[in-house]
């Protein structure tokens, strides 16, 4: 199997490492991520500014490895339009310091790098993981829960054009409870702006996370799943079309036209 992992934190972040070091058990690795941390960018693309690859040893001789002055998005277009000449089987992109639930399916440079791969057709996995301290991080117990969990699913039968969302629980093995498939939980509020106001009476605002004290009103999605110490999986679509509606939307032209 080939893969080729991005993410958004860029390329220094130690859970791009810790992706590399699980995917290499089951095949060749490619990597191809930012240059610099690219969080909350979404699905935007480089347009009017040539990019610059480097080429890197980072993660030793036998992983192929560039990192790029982009976006997610870019690293997968650049990666499977120029510089990967082998097929690639998943794109993956993470693992991403803290996870990534409800609403941040529209924010996450994560998540949007695996979509701009499943919608190229690619089998894609976006995986974060629920920790938020950088300098206190350890992977260690997140990778085995990874390792466990791909060792069988990488070879099910996956639908090519899909995402699935995977969110790792930051805890000891006594509380790790497995994998489950969940909705995501649009209850939660996360991101909210607070004002601040500079010596000369100017006010600015500021996002900001509210991810420790934030509660949930869906107990059974993936917030509280994951707190409570479950692996979460949710499966998207890359399609913005709402199948259920075309047909009532034609009719409802058609009746709109008679008038």
């Amino acid at each position: 199997m080939n893969f080729l992992v991005t993410n958004d934190d860029g390329i220094f972040a130690p859970g791009v490492r810790a992706l590399v070091e699980v995917l290499s058990n089951f095949g060749q690795v490619y990597v191809c991520c930012p240059d610099q941390e690219r969080s909350a960018i979404s699905h935007s693309i480089t347009l009017r500014k040539p990019l610059n690859i480097q080429k890197t040893d980072l993660f030793g001789e036998h992983i192929h490895a560039w990192c790029i002055d982009g976006t997610p998005a870019d690293c997968v277009k650049l990666a499977l339009d120029v510089l990967i000449k082998e097929p690639i089987d998943f794109i993956i992109s993470g693992i991403n310091l803290g996870s990534n639930i409800g609403r941040d399916v529209y924010y996450s440079g994560t998540i949007s790098a695996a979509i701009e791969g499943a919608s190229l057709g690619y089998k894609a996995f976006a995986i974060s993981v629920d920790a938020y301290d950088a300098e206190k991080l350890n992977l260690k117990y997140p990778k085995q829960y990874l390792y466990q969990f791909l060792q069988n699913f990488l070879h099910q039968d996956l639908k090519n054009g899909t995402v699935y969302n995977m969110n790792l629980p930051y805890v000891e093995p006594n509380h790790y409870l497995g994998p489950i498939v969940t909705e995501l939980d649009f209850s939660v509020k996360r991101y909210k702006h607070v004002h601040i106001e500079d010596g000369m009476g100017q006010l600015f605002y500021w996002l900001k996370d509210y991810r420790t004290t934030i509660e949930s009103e869906a107990g059974n999605a993936d917030f509280s799943l994951i707190t409570q110490g479950y692996l979460t999986i949710t499966p998207l679509t890359v399609s913005f079309i709402n199948q259920d509606l075309l047909q009532q939307t034609q009719l409802l032209i058609e009746g709109a036209l008679k008038k």
